[in-house]
């Protein structure tokens, strides 16, 4: 029997982009003046839509996201919109181009309404990258939507949670600069390069290139590029610091074998508390929970269902869909069972660790 509860135990609760100076009207040209020669067409950004067409009814576009939030669908359209958008960053680092920020900061604000609106984009990110996907472009696209999730959970307010995503979704680009099988030692480099590189963009916010350089810094000193400790590491860099393990841990970049969420919440629970603040591990483990949503569990009644919800209070609690009874059989009807209202009831672990699918 799987017991999970020593996981939990000892973990104790603690505790826009500037707006453009308008230049001054231009003078009328005298009647007999011929017309002025007509501007070139701005450039525009790779994955930037064309303006939507005038019409009767809006056309929901990514400069205007419908109020009510993104939905399902539209919370897979915003996650394929961020990953073609972090696609383009090695190259426009490249090319030394000018970064789109206030591009980014709009498909930021879309992240933080769908992720207020329900968990769909949150637990997209937590999905295996599509066939086909570059995996750093994978990486950075997931560690953002995660990062931004867990700050809402640490109570960031809008600028802050802005402040995070301006980084977190650029935190790796230095990465693309290092050759293919580039050693260790120059591997612990990229930190600093995507530090320069982001200088070089100019972020429009406070902090963004201070998190990006210190995301490998640890609470116990261990980490680098500064070997920084504590509260000397910004904030920001410690959320990205822990998403990043955890992102590595359920899709790693092959071929090393992935693990199930659940899984990594363990393993970074009993073995990163001497790099990753307390509150950063509860916060993260009431975000994912030891039994994220659609694990497959099996209870102490021999019963086993599918998890549907997460409890934040009591991790190891979830609401779960009954679907077999205690011989197996599959249940003509599933029923919800809620844990925290059941407390001679509780998840043994999941079918997975049992040998089953």
């Amino acid at each position: 029997m799987v017991r999970m509860s020593d996981l939990v135990r000892g973990i104790h609760r603690e505790g826009a982009e500037p707006p453009a100076r308008e230049a001054p009207p231009a003078a009328r040209p005298p009647a007999s003046a011929a017309p002025p020669a007509q501007a070139p067409p701005r450039v525009r950004f790779p994955t930037e839509p064309l303006p939507a067409p005038p019409a009767k009814e809006p056309t929901p576009s990514a400069e205007a996201p419908p109020a009510e939030g993104e939905g399902a669908a539209g919370s897979e359209q915003l996650f394929t919109e961020l990953l073609a958008f972090v696609g383009r960053l090695p190259g426009l680092a490249r090319e030394g181009r000018e970064f789109p920020w206030g591009w980014l900061q709009r498909l930021l604000e879309r992240v933080i309404r769908s992720l207020e609106e329900s968990a769909d984009l949150f637990w997209l990110a937590n999905n295996p990258p599509s066939a086909g996907a570059e995996y750093l472009v994978a990486h950075m696209t997931s560690v953002g939507i995660l990062s931004m999730q867990i700050g809402r959970g640490l109570g960031y307010d809008r600028e802050r949670l802005l402040d995070l995503g301006m980084a977190a979704f650029v935190f790796d680009i230095g990465i693309a600069s290092l050759p293919a099988g580039a050693d260790p030692a120059a591997s612990q480099t990229h930190a600093q390069l995507s530090a320069e590189i982001v200088r070089r963009w100019a972020p429009p916010r406070v902090g963004v290139v201070e998190a990006v350089l210190q995301h490998h810094e640890r609470e116990n000193g261990r980490g680098f590029p500064q070997r920084l400790t504590g509260g000397a590491i910004h904030p920001n860099a410690k959320i990205i610091g822990l998403m990043d393990v955890y992102t590595a841990l359920i899709f790693p970049r092959p071929p090393a074998p992935r693990v199930q969420p659940y899984q990594a919440v363990r393993q970074i629970v009993s073995s990163k508390h001497e790099d990753f603040a307390t509150p950063l591990i509860k916060a993260l483990l009431a975000e994912i929970s030891v039994f994220p949503p659609r694990t497959v569990v099996r209870l102490n009644t021999g019963e086993v269902g599918r998890v549907i919800a997460v409890n934040r209070d009591h991790p190891l609690r979830p609401k779960v869909e009954i679907v077999a009874d205690s011989k197996g059989n599959p249940l003509p009807t599933p029923k919800i069972l809620d844990l925290s209202e059941a407390p001679f009831i509780y998840v043994t672990g999941p079918v997975q660790e049992e040998g089953r699918r």
